[in-house]
């Protein structure tokens, strides 16, 4: 691919893929039935959940600069089967999340027009189902449409999108500051201060849990900083640029997100907010009808950003994977033209605007969520193993450093040093991820006073402590890399925490979904990756050479 990203191009489709969905939809569904004025507090949390994984994206963008973001620092922190568990998920995501964004505009612009779409479609085409279920009430062909149109915009090249990126994101910039200071001549602090009739307080309507609830909801609109990884390979000095844009663009929607929240919450009382179009509502009730078509134009212009960083990013997902031959080499082929996987845009766009035609958006969301969680998950965990692995020293092609011994005062070192290299802090790694999933589970089901709860918190918080314990018992290397997490493994430790405990909390059949597309996946891997693989190659060439070698009765290598 050609390198010909900026930092500002890099950093803009972080943004772009963050601004959309997240702040025009989801924030008055939130404070309406969730948070209250506390949102802001969701925000701030959900924010540092993020920028906690954000930290080993930053490290991993800088020392392997590829396309294929979770799926690329899998491969190299844990291997090829473990790369394509994450590897087949990540398209998925990122499917889900242009699927359920096209359908948010979709759905948004209906509404502007007094449901005229809706009401064509099901007069003329009919019902898909009672939109109970997981498929849609009826087809979205608007949403279909769109999808479309958005990939030939990013097909024609790398550049070229970015330059479209660009141009939504400063309009979207605009248009949210705009929005936050007209909001904020409409203030009025007394919907947030003292308590109602009835005792409860106007800015924790909900109380403490509400605002922690609304959290893991607010979570769905961080979820696209990881997009600017997915650039490395065209980013023109990826090793600076990967980390300042990861840094620049989750504190910039930070305080977007923010200040969004406090302008909203500080115009209309909490329970008075239209939970589907927030603003444009807001500003309706006040009176500013010119305050309302500029919201409206920014919050589509502000989904459609979002799609164009999406349908970037999902091809270059493929495309990482069909390169280093895990699925069919068709999807790896770089146009000669657009210098761009156009097979792996084709085909995946065709898959996605499906998606988008039939299926429920509460669905996509809610599926979207565990593949995102499961990929920011893993990247923490490469990024404690790569940590404790010993590195060539500098200057020296044969020495390496003492990363990933083992502390003297670490008990049953003999034991460990009778495995090969690397297995005891993978099996500390291990350990802790099952602890923490027994410590989620009595918070998930509530069966604290339980005796099974009691037994699962003692085994969640032993393992746990244990296998942390076992992790600073191992030595780091002395890589000297252009960025690296701090506090390792503390801060990469907390994210994973985080990010377990909140895979815990989605629903039964989400889980069961991902479970079928893995198998399906695990299919193709075994039928086809398996033997195309580089790595597999590899072996082969290594093997033929040695029988080579022993027909030719070299008693020696014998």
């Amino acid at each position: 691919m050609k390198r010909c990203l900026t930092i500002l191009d890099v950093m803009f489709i972080a943004i772009g893929h963050m601004i959309g969905a997240g702040i025009y939809v989801l924030t008055g569904s939130v404070v309406r039935n969730q948070a209250g004025p506390a949102i802001i507090l969701s925000f701030i949390f959900s924010g540092f959940a993020a920028l906690l994984s954000a930290f080993s994206y930053a490290e991993f963008g800088a020392r392997f600069p590829r396309a294929g973001s979770a799926y690329t620092y899998s491969y190299v922190g844990m291997g090829e089967i473990w790369a394509f568990v994450v590897g087949w998920t990540v398209p998925l995501e990122y499917m889900i999340g242009n699927a359920a964004v096209a359908r948010s505009w979709s759905g948004y612009f209906d509404s502007l027009v007094y449901k005229s779409v809706s009401n064509w479609t099901l007069e003329h085409v009919g019902h898909l189902s009672d939109g109970e279920g997981f498929f849609a009430k009826y087809p979205d062909f608007l949403a279909f449409v769109l999808l479309f149109l958005v990939a030939v915009a990013v097909a024609m090249g790398s550049k070229f999108s970015a330059n479209v990126n660009t141009s939504f994101v400063v309009l979207n910039l605009a248009v949210l500051a705009f929005v936050i200071v007209c909001g904020f001549t409409y203030a009025d602090f007394s919907l947030w201060s003292g308590n109602y009739p009835d005792g409860t307080s106007k800015f924790f309507p909900y109380g403490i849990q509400g605002a922690v609830s609304g959290a893991s909801t607010c979570f769905f609109a961080y979820i696209g900083f990881e997009a600017l990884a997915t650039a490395g390979e065209e980013a023109k000095n990826p090793h600076r640029t990967i980390p300042l844009a990861t840094f620049s663009s989750l504190a910039i929607i930070s305080v977007l997100y923010v200040l969004m929240g406090a302008s909203l919450t500080l115009m209309v009382p909490y329970d008075q907010i239209d939970p589907d179009a927030a603003f444009a509502a807001a500003f309706e009730m006040k009176g500013a009808t010119v305050a309302k078509v500029i919201m409206s134009v920014g919050a589509l212009a502000g989904m459609l950003n979002n799609l164009v960083t999406g349908a970037f990013a999902l091809p270059r997902a493929v495309y990482a994977m069909a390169d280093d031959g895990l699925i069919f080499g068709w999807f790896g082929v770089i146009n000669s033209r657009t210098k761009t996987p156009l097979n792996a845009t084709i085909a995946f766009t065709i898959l996605n605007a499906i998606l988008a035609l039939v299926f429920d958006l509460e669905a996509l969301v809610d599926f979207m969520s565990i593949g995102t969680l499961l990929a920011y998950s893993m990247v923490s965990v490469c990024v404690v193993i790569l940590r404790h692995e010993p590195q060539l020293i500098d200057g020296s092609e044969t020495e390496y450093d003492d990363g990933g011994n083992l502390k003297s005062w670490v008990p049953f070192r003999g034991f460990w040093r009778k495995f090969s290299e690397g297995i005891s802090i993978r099996c500390a790694v291990g350990t802790l991820i099952f602890g923490y999933v027994c410590l989620a589970i009595p918070f998930k089901t509530g069966i604290f006073s339980n005796p099974g709860g009691i037994i699962l918190l003692i085994i969640g918080a032993v393992c746990s402590l244990t296998a942390f314990i076992l992790i600073l018992g191992h030595e780091q290397n002395k890589s000297t890399t252009t960025y690296k997490v701090p506090f390792v493994p503390f801060l990469p430790c907390l994210g994973l925490l985080i990010n377990v405990f909140m895979m815990v909390y989605l629903n039964l059949m989400t889980w069961i979904r991902l479970f079928v597309w893995l198998v399906i996946g695990i299919v193709i891997y075994v039928c086809y990756g398996i033997r195309h693989s580089k790595e597999a190659k590899k072996l082969n060439r290594v093997a033929s050479s040695h029988m080579s070698v022993l027909k030719n009765g070299d008693s020696k290598v014998h």
